[in-house]
């Protein structure tokens, strides 16, 4: 067997291939724009829109998928939608033709859903306006363009949710991976080279052997906040983090293996956790004509952070078992830290010296955020939980 043998993969940095359908949204109004679309979920009562709340999709391969976004909402460990509804709010899910298209481009769905919100709403109560994971950052560059353009977006509150502000972190040694599997997993390889990823992460490679870098497509979306301010003025703004503040990590040790191809062509690639130590390899990969090695310097020890989780180790692993391929690999550490505390509520770069500190001590006036919440745990990457969900709805605007 030779590489060519093997099928082309179909899975992402999210999930393994085929993943199972979640049921069917409820009933819903479609708003479409270019680049995108809106599903209103009104609360019980008059059908019509009263109290808005746009709620933005974050970052993934192609087209929103509005039935699992609303599962993840409504049926994962907290029952966010009825709650919403049950306060007396309408509920509009914000999506996008391309999660992986640059932020600035779809910072302009978000400004054309804003102003729909608007001429549908019945009354004057205020909107609230935010988004899980990248969506915090597409509504934040919105809104705080909108104002430098004196626009005015009537949001009385903006939020995010495990939205990576000072970057987020997705191991070099999974990035090389990623571009290694190019011929048998293409789709991966684009999703880490998209514009949105480039926008998001602290270190990105192109290519396997590339220097990991600040991407200059990420230079140029922190120069576009810092054009329109950095943050929108008018709201109130806050930020919930679904890692601990107060430095607990996940217990990944840096410099370990993390993921281990143990049958078929591709053993022994072995992947280690994020080290900054050169002299670890952090990716050994081989397939049936190639191995490389890949190892740098200076890297943040971020795999075991404190922070919102991805089980990215345990997914590749997945991908990589075809038992009718005799392809086998295991995750030692399946977990990993996506997008760091101190990332989520804007008080810390990704960084070894504060990656780890006690950010319940920290003067929270650093922060752009007026308001922030730490996740009592750390737990998965915009997980929605009954103390991070109730938070969030007390913090709605009471008109």
């Amino acid at each position: 067997m030779t590489s060519e043998d093997i099928p082309q993969q179909d899975w992402s940095l999210f999930g393994v291939e085929n993943p199972p359908a979640p049921p069917a949204e409820p009933d819903h109004i479609v708003w479409d724009f270019p680049g995108g679309e809106a599903h209103v979920h009104l609360a019980p009562g008059p059908r019509v829109l009263r109290r808005p709340v746009i709620v933005s999709d974050g970052f993934n391969a192609g087209p929103s998928n509005f039935a699992a976004l609303y599962d993840a909402l409504e049926r994962a460990d907290f029952p966010f939608v009825t709650e919403l509804h049950n306060r007396g709010y309408d509920l509009i899910l914000l999506g996008y033709e391309d999660r992986a298209a640059s932020i600035l481009d779809n910072a302009k769905v978000a400004t054309e859903c804003v102003f729909r919100a608007l001429s549908e709403r019945q009354g004057d109560a205020p909107l609230t306006v935010g988004g899980f994971s990248m969506g915090g950052l597409i509504t934040r560059y919105a809104l705080a363009k909108m104002e430098t353009q004196k626009m005015d977006h009537q949001t009385a509150l903006y939020f995010s949710f495990d939205s990576p502000h000072r970057g987020a972190s997705i191991p070099i040694a999974l990035q090389a991976l990623a571009h290694f599997l190019k011929p048998t997993a293409p789709k991966l390889s684009a999703q880490i080279n998209s514009p949105a990823a480039r926008q998001l992460l602290w270190r990105h490679i192109e290519t396997v052997q590339a220097e990991p870098v600040e991407d200059p497509l990420r230079t140029e979306f922190l120069e576009a906040l810092k054009r329109v301010g950095d943050w929108p003025m008018r709201p109130r703004k806050i930020g919930i983090a679904n890692g601990r503040g107060d430095g607990t990590g996940i217990d990944v040790p840096a410099g370990e293996p993390a993921l281990e191809c143990t049958k078929g062509g591709f053993r022994p690639t072995t992947l280690r956790t994020q080290s900054p130590d050169n002299r670890v390899v952090l990716a050994h990969l081989k397939d049936y004509v190639r191995e490389i090695d890949v190892r740098h310097r200076g890297l943040a020890a971020a795999d075991g952070a404190p922070g919102g989780t991805l089980d990215s180790y345990d997914i590749a692993a997945k991908n990589l078992t075809k038992p009718l391929l005799g392809m086998a690999a295991v995750a030692h550490h399946p977990e990993i830290c996506f997008v760091p505390s101190g990332s989520a509520v804007d008080l810390r770069d990704i960084d070894d010296s504060t990656l780890y500190e006690n950010l319940k001590d920290a003067n929270q006036q650093e922060s752009g955020l007026d308001e922030i919440l730490f996740s009592n745990e750390n737990t998965r990457h915009s997980r929605v939980t009954e103390q991070l969900g109730t938070w969030l709805l007390d913090q709605l605007p009471r008109h």
